[in-house]
Order: structure tokens, then C-alpha cells, then sequence
């Protein structure tokens, strides 16, 4: 139970890695356009939505590698401790 708990423990740390940069790019992009709707008082709710959603894209396309060998890498880690799970 000890092995099942680790690997968990694993993986949602490797979700927690993956998934911070289009999370991180899309919070400072969203800060950006509120500052620039707050300066110029322009409150377009439809402003935020294309360039977050296209930053997000770019990020993920970016990083696209990174995160397939990290997960490709942890799915051979677990399968690799996969016989000591079932004994």
C-alpha cells in the first residue's frame, strides 16, 4: 500500500509540475488585460478570453515535448513498479 501511495503522491506532483505553465502564462496575461481594461476603462468581458486562450496554445505548444517525455517517463517509472504493487 506503501508503493500505491508514493506513486500517487508522484503523480499528482508531476500534474502539479505539467500543468503550471500554461497556468502560470494565463494568470499573467489575465493580469495584464485587467490592467490595461482598468486604465482605459474598457469592460469587455470577450477582451480576456482570445488572448489568454492563444497564449495558452502557444505555451502548451512550446512545451508540448517537455510534458509528453515527463509523462512518458513517469508511465515507465509505474510500470516498472508494477510487480511490486500487486505482491
Amino acid at each position: 500500500m506503501n508503493q500505491l501511495t508514493f506513486i500517487t503522491q508522484e503523480a499528482l506532483f508531476l500534474v502539479l509540475v505539467v500543468s503550471a505553465p500554461p497556468v502560470l502564462m494565463s494568470l499573467i496575461v489575465g493580469f495584464i488585460i485587467s490592467l490595461f481594461q482598468a486604465t482605459t476603462q474598457i469592460q469587455e468581458q470577450t477582451l480576456t478570453f482570445a488572448p489568454k486562450v492563444i497564449i495558452v496554445f502557444g505555451v502548451l505548444a512550446m512545451t508540448g515535448p517537455w510534458i509528453g517525455s515527463q509523462l512518458v517517463r513517469f508511465t515507465f517509472h509505474v510500470f516498472d513498479r508494477f510487480p511490486a504493487l500487486i505482491k
